[in-house]
């Protein structure tokens, strides 16, 4: 099971590398107003579609080809009449053009090829009315060691996790995206500290970190896979942060 997905069923909600601050501040950037269109490319198990539904757009459509986190997202989306779930590739949603105000995609790029990275970007753009803004949250390398170090960085992650994690320097994200056209007009940071106490107890609250913990020991074999996550993430923490940007797409 790829490591996202076990910590989801072992009670974390947040799954995002920087943490719900930093969702918060991507989102606080992005602006969304209410009565304005949003598409939410890998809502994961739903807490970021909470945040944004509690902003009343006009509609909410969550993408996801995958069923570990239906449940969860259907859970969310069920309290509100124009919000829908789609289940299709990121990068061919099957939405029509210029349907959204805002695109949001969080922890996803990450573990696609740069190929694929591409084609989900092309496909966010596509979305986007003019002026439109799309919003991610990545997992981001420094960009000051060599290519090899990166590659043994990415193999390491990707090896521990059990899913391919391709991160990117800050400037190759900020490239990806003005290359598709987009106007980068906000940029955070924050450390990988996913699985550190201080962050559980941030993004879950003291008694879901508690719950996830309890989870943990009593799931057979928990305990050793998120002791290996939580260890490379140390052990990488000098490569590794967390980045948000906003960029809007121009009205012409």
């Amino acid at each position: 099971m790829q490591g996202h997905w076990l910590l989801a069923r072992l009670g974390k909600r947040v799954l995002r590398p920087g943490g719900i601050d930093l969702t918060r501040r991507m989102l606080a950037a992005a602006a969304l107003a209410p009565g304005e269109r949003v598409v939410e490319l890998g809502p994961g198990v739903g807490r970021t579609a909470e945040l944004l539904l509690a902003r009343h757009p006009s509609s909410y459509h969550g993408v996801d080809p995958n069923p570990e986190g239906r449940k969860q997202v259907a859970a969310v989306l069920e309290r509100h009449p124009g919000a829908e779930y789609v289940v299709a590739d990121a990068a061919a949603t099957g939405l029509p053009a210029a349907s959204a105000d805002l695109v949001v995609g969080e922890a996803m790029l990450t573990i696609q090829s740069d190929e694929h990275k591409r084609e989900i970007v092309a496909e966010a753009v596509r979305l986007l009315a003019p002026g439109g803004r799309y919003a991610i949250h990545e997992l981001a390398l420094r960009g000051d060691r060599s290519p090899a170090e990166l590659e043994a960085a990415r193999k390491e992650l990707s090896r521990t996790i059990r899913v391919g994690a391709r991160p990117l320097p800050l400037e190759a994200w900020k490239d990806l995206l003005t290359d598709a056209g987009l106007v980068v007009e906000w940029t955070g940071t924050a450390p990988m500290h996913l699985l550190e106490p201080g962050r559980l107890v941030q993004d879950e609250g003291l008694l879901g970190a508690a719950r996830f913990w309890r989870n943990v020991r009593r799931t057979p074999g928990a305990r050793d896979r998120v002791r290996a996550m939580r260890q490379a993430f140390q052990l990488q923490g000098e490569l590794l942060s967390a980045v948000g940007m906003v960029a809007r797409r121009p009205q012409a």
